[in-house]
């Protein structure tokens, strides 16, 4: 099974498929070469960004995270000050220093290709490397592909079927599934929540206390993602001249913080998850929750709904919002995908609109059938959601998407905890392999491309 910890990645802005992907595909490169000896002979690395990676690359910042990726900068420790002084250096010196090892000349416009033309049969957003020795011999040459939500793949590993696929955990979990109707099931036939069965599943793969303390890492950085784009202004970057708006919205609600305006809850959503997406925008830290486009709704609802009361202290209705949710972007994951490449943008705010309703009803005391029912309803109502960014930027419509997918997730939480037991008339794997086939037939112009949509009827200047 992969991990709960997987599906949330601490990284930095503005795309997990683009950023956080290809920062740790150039790493992983370079980690080859070292391992072959190869290292101390490159005169000369050349990359390949094809497909989605190429058409929306520079706005979603593909071409600077390879750069990083090769200078040995990693998605969750990068400190994104020291990293745009890299590549700052990177530009004037045209020279990279490959993980602080090797320095070769680079020139970042002569050296990284967009291939937008190449579309590659496994995943639309593939990337090439190749490493040059001083005659111009091919050292190294390897094609990865980054997968969504900051998951890469060799092309060896997306050609294996998917039961090998899996990451391996040493040993078998208890609670094995790879459908919400195997989990379903293990729930039932264990009564355990959905958040117990999935903490016994990581307990397979490393010691409790190192799960939970990786779950309040991700709920700190969520917690602090939401406070900095909470006083941050400014217009933020890439040429659209996209103002934040957070900061302002909280100055408001905080003026008056008790209001009974039956509206305000709205309010209050559409501040967190516009704070978290403004930050990610920027280029700041951000939290996958599943992706980095979607990465606002999540800890919206965290925020609003998980603080103390008598039930639970806000860390534990933390953790168990994130198993719960986590168990639900595992399904997604495993059985169709979270890449705005391959299913547009409900394999992104969809899923987590998804994984947020789940995780909701989870807290308010829904069953795991209700659970399952909030999951399917948060999708449901985003299927065909296109990922048509204007610019190849994540500012339109993607902040304001996240504001909305909050709301929704909140309400199809509330409509499954009225449903009864039994009323369900459309199950989460059956919207699950709705999404995916929807994501199949959607044309590759709604599908981070940014060559429809919205990206092509909206001037960008």
């Amino acid at each position: 099974m992969l991990s709960v910890l997987e599906i949330f990645r601490i990284g930095i802005g503005p795309s997990s498929s683009h950023t956080v992907g290809p920062m740790r595909i150039g790493a992983m490169f370079v980690r080859a070469l070292e391992r072959g000896g190869k290292l101390a002979h490159v005169a000369r690395v050349a990359v390949e960004l094809q497909g989605s990676l190429a058409l929306t690359g520079v706005g979603h910042g593909t071409v600077s995270a390879s750069v990083l990726g090769l200078a040995g900068f990693a998605p969750d420790t990068a400190c994104p000050d020291a990293a745009a002084d890299a590549l700052a250096k990177v530009r004037s010196d045209r020279r990279l220093t490959l993980a602080g090892a090797r320095e070769i000349g680079f020139d970042m416009a002569g050296d990284i290709e967009l291939a937008g033309h190449i579309i590659p049969a496994l995943h639309p957003n593939g990337m090439k490397l190749t490493a040059f020795d001083d005659a111009g011999e091919i050292l190294l040459r390897r094609t990865y592909y980054s997968t969504g939500g900051g998951f890469v793949a060799s092309e060896a590993q997306l050609k294996r079927p998917p039961k090998a696929d899996r990451i391996a955990t040493g040993e078998p979990v208890p609670f094995d599934f790879g459908s919400a109707a195997e989990l379903l099931a293990h729930c039932a036939e264990a009564q355990m929540t959905i958040a117990d069965l999935v903490l016994a599943n990581e307990d397979a793969i490393r010691p409790r206390d190192a799960t939970l303390a990786g779950l309040d890492a991700i709920a700190a950085a969520m917690d602090g993602c939401i406070d900095r784009g909470l006083t941050q202004r400014g217009i933020l970057p890439g040429g659209l001249k996209v103002s934040r708006r957070a900061p302002d919205l909280w100055e408001k609600l905080s003026a008056n913080p008790q209001s009974n305006e039956r509206e305000q809850l709205f309010d209050w959503l559409n501040c967190y998850a516009m704070a978290v997406n403004e930050e990610n925008a920027a280029g700041g830290r951000v939290v996958t929750a599943p992706t980095n486009g979607a990465a606002g709704i999540i800890p919206a609802v965290i925020r609003f709904y998980c603080a103390d009361d008598d039930r639970a202290p806000c860390r534990d209705r933390r953790r168990n919002f994130l198993l719960t949710a986590g168990a639900i972007g595992l399904l997604y994951k495993q059985r169709a995908s979270i890449s705005g490449a391959e299913m547009g943008c409900q394999g992104e705010v969809g899923v987590a609109c998804s994984m947020a309703a789940g995780g909701l009803a989870a807290l308010w005391g829904g069953t795991p059938a209700q659970v399952a029912s909030a999951a399917e309803i948060g999708m449901e109502h985003n299927l065909g959601l296109t990922c048509d960014p204007v610019g190849g930027l994540v500012q339109v419509p993607c902040i304001e998407r996240n504001a909305i997918g909050a709301v929704k997730a909140v309400n199809a939480a509330r409509l499954a905890l009225h449903r009864t037991e039994g009323e369900t008339r459309v199950s989460l794997d059956q919207v699950i392999e709705t999404m995916r086939q929807t994501g199949l037939d959607m044309s590759t112009k709604y599908k981070e491309t940014s060559q429809g949509g919205l990206a092509v009827n909206v001037i960008e200047c």
